[in-house]
């Protein structure tokens, strides 16, 4: 995918709404972990968006995936990407307030520099994104205020899982470009949430018991967006922004979902962040700048 450095009007738009879906989808989470539990949680969001992307592969008259190696891709790519992230960050999400569990999810671009560097010979850290990933880390580690470690509780524990829940998310973009490449988007993002379906239905049904649909309407609001808006359709956007923005902008779409989702929580929930939280996620926004290198190249040619 070629990197564009100027973005459309368009590009814009829709690079904008797409971090606002995604930025609403943590405090919707939340919303639904006031009667569901976090595994429940998890199960609603994969299978709900496998069948939604599905209906559209078969609409769009896409090929089905025949060969069982790929299926198999499918199923580790959903633990990487769904499973394991999803549920440790809807557990997280009992403890921590939804802006600062965005905050973390944001470190998952710098997570991702690393285990590419670790797995892929062309993806070697050079001075500049050594540089972005160490700003990214103290960003993390001022987010978690680590001073506040030495009384650790559960409250500790569940940001420790959220971050554990970007790791994972980088593991499943090296996962995906070694053993995903050619295969239609659309049809990977269903493949993987099949996959993700088929791991939680037990995993479920072995730690939080049958799921009881008999919940208020306001969670299956929750459930239906994070779901259906956040997860199936979001995908689908996603991939028309990447076609028009190039992957080097879409970094972007990291950085402006923490200020939805900590302003949705502030509204909402009558949530409130600390300093260091903001002080992290500063850093985080500086640690990729660096990464980008597009600002600091346009300040060298303008001086």
């Amino acid at each position: 995918m070629i990197q564009q450095t100027t973005l459309s009007s368009r590009a814009w738009i829709e690079l904008t709404l797409l971090a606002t879906i995604w930025g609403a989808s943590f405090l919707a989470i939340r919303t639904a972990l006031d009667e569901i539990g976090p595994l429940t949680s998890v199960l609603h969001r994969t299978f709900w968006a496998m069948l939604v992307l599905w209906i559209v592969v078969i609409l769009r008259k896409q090929a089905l995936p025949k060969d069982m190696r790929l299926w198999g891709a499918f199923l580790v790519m959903g633990l990487l990407n769904n499973v394991i992230p999803f549920s440790l960050m809807a557990w997280g999400q009992l403890y921590v307030p939804t802006g600062l569990t965005s905050i973390f999810n944001a470190a998952s671009a710098i997570f991702g520099i690393v285990v590419a560097a670790l797995v892929f010979a062309d993806e070697r850290i050079t001075p500049r994104k050594a540089l972005g990933v160490g700003l990214g880390f103290l960003g993390v580690c001022t987010a978690i205020e680590l001073e506040a470690l030495k009384d650790f509780d559960t409250g500790s524990l569940a940001q420790f899982a959220i971050v554990a829940g970007t790791v994972s998310y980088a593991c499943a973009g090296s996962w995906a470009r070694k053993y995903l490449a050619g295969v239609p988007p659309l049809v990977a993002a269903a493949g993987m949430l099949t996959g993700s379906a088929l791991i939680m239905i037990p995993l479920t049904l072995w730690g939080e018991g049958v799921p009881s649909f008999a919940v208020s309407a306001s969670t299956w609001g929750a459930i239906a967006y994070y779901a259906i808006i956040a997860t199936a359709l979001a995908y689908l956007l996603y991939y028309r922004v990447l076609a028009m923005a190039g992957s080097g902008n879409l970094l972007l779409v990291t950085l402006l979902i923490p200020p939805v989702a900590i302003t949705l929580g502030a509204v909402v929930r009558d949530e409130t962040l600390q300093t260091g939280d903001y002080l992290g996620f500063a850093l985080l926004v500086l640690g990729l700048s660096v990464i980008d290198g597009r600002l600091w190249h346009r300040r060298r040619t303008t001086v």
